[in-house]
Formats: C-alpha cells, sequence, structure tokens
C-alpha cells in the first residue's frame, strides 16, 4: 500500500525561524500548518499562500491586508497576527495559535445551542467585532467558520482577510465568485458593492439566527438565489423556527438584521450593549460551549436543575401544591387508641405543619421567581430626561442613556426609543436604555463633499443614497458631490433615499480653428472668453505671418479642453536677418553650400565655360532675409 504523500512545507524552517510541523487545514487562499517559533520557543499557526496565487497580485493584496488589519487590533476575543514575512516566493502570515474547533464543527455536533450559550458567544463576537469597528475596519465575513472556540470556553474571531477600512468600503467580484458568504452577507453587501459598521450587524444577527435555530434564515439551490432572499424578504424571528425563544432574542435578531441598514445598530458596540442589557435582565448567563462532543439531541440548559430526591423537595423546587402531599401516619377508627398513643398524634401534626411551611414557602419562592423579582418598565415615551431619569427612580430602575435617533413622532430632547418597551417586564433594580430624539431629520449640506463623505452625513441622519448623476460643473472639480435632489433643510423620513449629483468637472469646449494669423491681443481675448488660459511667451520667425500675429496654438483648432486649461500660442518675430556669407573666390560647390546653410537661396551663371567654377561675383551681400536669392557668377 502507497504511503500519502508528504506535505513539502511540513520540516521547513520559514525565513529562519518557523518551524512548520504539521499540517492543520486547506483554505480557499493558503493553507494552515502548526510550527514553532524558534526564537520565542511558542506554537504558533502559520498561513502559507498557495504556490499558484503567490503571483497574483490582487491575491498577494488581500494576503498581506489580512496581516495590516489584523495588526490594527489588539483584542483578547481577535485571533493576532505575530508576524508577515516570505520564504522563497510563499508570502506566510504568523498567527496566534488556538487549538480547539470553531463554531461550525460545535453546530455540526450539537444542532443548536440554547438562548444562554448563544447570548455567551455573541458576547464575544460582537465585542471582537466592537473593537474592529473602533479602529475603522469591517470584518465583510462574519459566519461560524471564522469564530474559534476553545475547550477552556475562550471564542475568537479570526479571517480578517477580507477586511477594510469603512470609508469606501467595496465588496469585491471576480466572476461569478462573490467574496464573503451568501448566507450571512447584508442586502447592501452585493446590491451595493458597500459595506459599513451595520454590515458586520446585519452577518451577526443571521449567526445569532443559526445558533438559536440550527439554520441560516434562507436557503436556495445556489448562491444568487440565497442572495435574491435577503435583499426580498425580512429575516423571521428566531421563535418561529424554534419554540420557546424569549421575545427579546427575537427583538435583538430582527433588529440586527433589518434589511434597511438605517434601522439596524449603527455598529457592533450598540448591538453588543443591548445584548448585554437582554442577557442580564432575563439572566441567561451560561458558559461558552466547548468543544464538539457526540450529541443525538438538541443541547439541554446550560444549569440543569437539580434531580428531586422526594415529592417533598420536587414540590419546593418547582414551586408548585399539586406535586406533593403531607405524609399520612397510620389509620384508625373513632375510639380506636393508638399503639403509639398520643406521642404519634402530635408528631403527625408537626410534621404536617412543617410540610405545609414548606408548601408555603416553595409557592413564595416560585412566584418571586416567576414574577415577584420583576417590575415594569414605566412607560417613557414621549418624556424629558429629567422626567424619565425620576420615573426610573420612582420604580427602583436605571436609565442607561444611549446615543440620540432622529424621530418623525417625537420632538426634540424627548424620549424616543425605550428597551425594554413601555409595560414590559424588568428586573427590580434593572436597567433601561433610552435615546432622545433629536427631532425630524433634515437634508444636510453636501455641496463641494466627497461622494463618501456626502454619503456618510447622509447615513447619519437615516438617508441613503439611491444613485449618483454624474453631470459637468463649471465650478467643483470631478468627484465633488454638487448637490443631492433634495433641497439643503427639507425634513425627510428615515429610510429615505436621495439621488447625489457628483461633478464631472467644467465641460470640454473646442479651441478655436481661426486663430493663426490673428493679432496675439485678438487670439487671447478670444480663448480667454471661453474660459482658457494663455500662454503666449513662445516665439518664432515667420516670412509669411507678421510679427505680432499669430502663427499656430498648441493644441490646435478643434481639439477639445477644459476651461481653465491653458492653450499656447506660437507669436510670429516676422522674418529672420542674417548675415550672406561671403563666397567670392570660393570653389562653385562650397560657395552654393555655404549659402543654402546660412538659409537663403542660391541663382548661379557660368561665364567663360571651361574654366575653374570659382566664384567671382556674389550679389546682394550684408544683412538679407532668410530665403532670400543669392546671384552668384562663376568661370
Amino acid at each position: 500500500m502507497d504511503a500519502p504523500p508528504v506535505d513539502p512545507m511540513v520540516g521547513r524552517l520559514l525565513d529562519g525561524r518557523y518551524s512548520v510541523d504539521s499540517f492543520i487545514a486547506h483554505g480557499g487562499m493558503a493553507s494552515v500548518y502548526l510550527a514553532t517559533d524558534t526564537r520565542l520557543e511558542r506554537r504558533v499557526a502559520v498561513k502559507v499562500l498557495h504556490a499558484h496565487l503567490a503571483g497574483d497580485h490582487e491575491t498577494l493584496a488581500r494576503f498581506q491586508r489580512e496581516a495590516r488589519a489584523a495588526a490594527r487590533l489588539s483584542h483578547p476575543d481577535v485571533v493576532a497576527v505575530y508576524d508577515q514575512g516570505t520564504d522563497g516566493d510563499r508570502p506566510f502570515l504568523v498567527m496566534e495559535f488556538v487549538p480547539g474547533a470553531n463554531l461550525r464543527a460545535v453546530l455540526r455536533d450539537r444542532g443548536l445551542l440554547t438562548p444562554g450559550e448563544t447570548l455567551a458567544v455573541m458576547d464575544h463576537v460582537l465585542a471582537a467585532l466592537a473593537a474592529a469597528h473602533r479602529a475603522g475596519l469591517v470584518h465583510r465575513d462574519i459566519k461560524p467558520e471564522n469564530v474559534l472556540l476553545t475547550a477552556d470556553g475562550r471564542v475568537k474571531v479570526a479571517d480578517f482577510g477580507l477586511a477594510r477600512a469603512v470609508a469606501g468600503s467595496t465588496v469585491t467580484t471576480t466572476g461569478s465568485v462573490l467574496f464573503g458568504t451568501a448566507a450571512y452577507l447584508a442586502p447592501e453587501q452585493f446590491e451595493h458593492g458597500t459595506a459599513d459598521e451595520r454590515s458586520d450587524v446585519y452577518s451577526a444577527g443571521v449567526l445569532m439566527f443559526e445558533l438559536l435555530t440550527g439554520r441560516t434564515p434562507f436557503e436556495g439551490d445556489s448562491a444568487y438565489a440565497v442572495l435574491h432572499q435577503h435583499a426580498s424578504q425580512n429575516v423571521p424571528a428566531p421563535s418561529t423556527r424554534t419554540p420557546g425563544i424569549p421575545p427579546q432574542l427575537d427583538a435583538l435578531v430582527t433588529w440586527a438584521t433589518a434589511r434597511d441598514p438605517a434601522q439596524r445598530p449603527t455598529d457592533a458596540n450598540e448591538l453588543h450593549d443591548s445584548l448585554v442589557d437582554v442577557r442580564d435582565k432575563l439572566s441567561l448567563h451560561a458558559a461558552v460551549p466547548g468543544l464538539p462532543v457526540t450529541a443525538t439531541a438538541p443541547l439541554a440548559a446550560t444549569t440543569p436543575p437539580p434531580t428531586p430526591t422526594n415529592a417533598l423537595t420536587q414540590a419546593v423546587a418547582a414551586g408548585s401544591v399539586a406535586d406533593a402531599a403531607p405524609p399520612q401516619g397510620p389509620t384508625r377508627h373513632r375510639g380506636q387508641r393508638s399503639a403509639s398513643g398520643p406521642r404519634f398524634g402530635r408528631r403527625g401534626w408537626i410534621v404536617a405543619g412543617l410540610v405545609g411551611l414548606l408548601i408555603v414557602a416553595a409557592g413564595v419562592l416560585g412566584w418571586y421567581f416567576a414574577l415577584g423579582r420583576y417590575t415594569h418598565a414605566p412607560a417613557l415615551l414621549g418624556e424629558t430626561r429629567p422626567a424619565a431619569d425620576a420615573a426610573l427612580k420612582r420604580a427602583g430602575l436605571h436609565a442607561k442613556w444611549l446615543k440620540p435617533v432622529y424621530s418623525d413622532q417625537y420632538a426634540q430632547n424627548q424620549v424616543a426609543v425605550e428597551s425594554p418597551g413601555p409595560g414590559d417586564r424588568v428586573g427590580h433594580g434593572g436597567t433601561v436604555s433610552l435615546r432622545l430624539s433629536l427631532g425630524p431629520a433634515h437634508i444636510p449640506s453636501v455641496s463641494g463633499d466627497t461622494v463618501a463623505a456626502a454619503t456618510a452625513a447622509l447615513r447619519a441622519v437615516g438617508v441613503t443614497v439611491s444613485s449618483e448623476d454624474h453631470v459637468y460643473n463649471e465650478t467643483l472639480k470631478s468627484g465633488l458631490v454638487i448637490k443631492t435632489d433634495k433641497p439643503v433643510g427639507q425634513e425627510v423620513q428615515a429610510g429615505s433615499s436621495v439621488i447625489l449629483f457628483v461633478s464631472k468637472g467644467p465641460k470640454p469646449v473646442a479651441v478655436p480653428d481661426d486663430l493663426d494669423g490673428q493679432s496675439v491681443a485678438a487670439a487671447t481675448a478670444e480663448l480667454s472668453s471661453l474660459g482658457f488660459l494663455v500662454d503666449s511667451d513662445q516665439q518664432r520667425y515667420s516670412n509669411t505671418v507678421a510679427k505680432g500675429d499669430v502663427i499656430a496654438s498648441v493644441p490646435g483648432g478643434g481639439v477639445e479642453r477644459h476651461q481653465g486649461d491653458i492653450i499656447k500660442l506660437v507669436v510670429s518675430e516676422g522674418p529672420e536677418y542674417v548675415d550672406v556669407p561671403n563666397v567670392e573666390g570660393e570653389s562653385l560647390v562650397d560657395a552654393i553650400n555655404a549659402l543654402k546653410a546660412a538659409g537663403f537661396k542660391v541663382d548661379d551663371e557660368q561665364f567663360a565655360p571651361g574654366g575653374p567654377q570659382q566664384v567671382f561675383r556674389e550679389t546682394p551681400l550684408g544683412k538679407q532675409k532668410v530665403g532670400t536669392t543669392i546671384e552668384i557668377d562663376y568661370y
């Protein structure tokens, strides 16, 4: 039987430092190996770019971008990148080695997670994304394969290979391949080719849906069938797939996965804050699920209730009177004395009394844990901040003030968002998250901004850019925004869209074709009236164009240029006069060559045929206009 092929990377010493010990996994762009950093004596993971991609500039740029992006992050929930280098022609990254499995393996083995475990995992994922967003990066590829779990309960977000700076971040396509996984992509990533922090929030919401239900919200025969569903359908509440999920988790998922980015949390930090609030209020604290184990059913609760040892303890644990009854003594008839006498009767009554007290205590505890430890959030929508603080204080609750939002319903400085909502249950001493209204949104002035800056300014007031119209403009250079299709200051509802009018620069103008022969002053005036600048410093002798008139323009007539461009005029100095060379006594050949070299024409006439061909007379002499005919006589 043939031995399996040996990976040529195993056993190599990369860059004289990293000893490759064993193969871990293959990816679409690179292979990952377990290695030893011989200098620091620690285990590391080394990602080596595939040989056939090492010469591809786009792939190499993505590979290098992963190192730069991850190097900008320093967070316990992000896989650290230690080093980057090239061994021969093979680029590689040196990363933190995270022993364990990815979240996909856990889901494959266990089906789904409990709400508590889901919140425990998402707590770390959102914390990692929040760190990236604070650093100005979007991950763009959040999915279970990029979330690593260790046996000791750590969570690490990996693969920042698609990470880009927030400003101008776009989705890259190659043929029919869309980088990023279709099941988790936000609609704007494939509809408009853009991604920002809210795109990561959408993907995190889809991931949370999958953890709670065991499936992604949309499935199809092809990636584009799934993408179409993301664009045309709302992500359903997880409880429609898995009954029993608390409505607060439904609300978190549907908020994060709103199709309109303006309706989502602004970034992972905001979603993380809300997730922590929900976890604390529902007391859904749980450990991160460990490595996959063989499982034949969905996960049980993170902390299973203790097994009752008898009917009485079961009644106390459940808070139910029906589950237990007082112990019964021996039956005796009227007039019959018990063998134990009155002592047994007193003991029975004592036991019965204790059982009754325990049942009452169980009922009280059951009521407390089911209802008594909760109060209801007061109705605060429309209140001012001082009034809301006072109402919460009276209710024994605390306020958490988040970033204000634009609101069409509530006036400026009134409470516009309350979570939990009015009347919802909240634990005594708990926290209610509130947002004040900024009032209705108005179209800001974006004239002179770049498209990216204008889009961000509009997004801040809840307005999206539906399209761009590029037109000529005489005052703004190409690429700058002229205006929107809605006037500055107009009140708009959140979720509205506008068209951006973007400058293509001044409209091209044809250079006049009648400049030749005009005076410099006339030609300059005509060019200036068309918005051109004029340079008339270049001069040239001309026997045909009068001194001071235009010989030609550069560029020539009919060529299109933009206003503000420089048109050069070649101006005549008139004819050129030079001294006629004295060629008397020279041979005929030398005389003709000398006169032509000086720019003159020659008319020669021979006298006394048969002579030595020597010039004996030349006319005219002195300074003559270049091109003049010089007569020479020779014999």
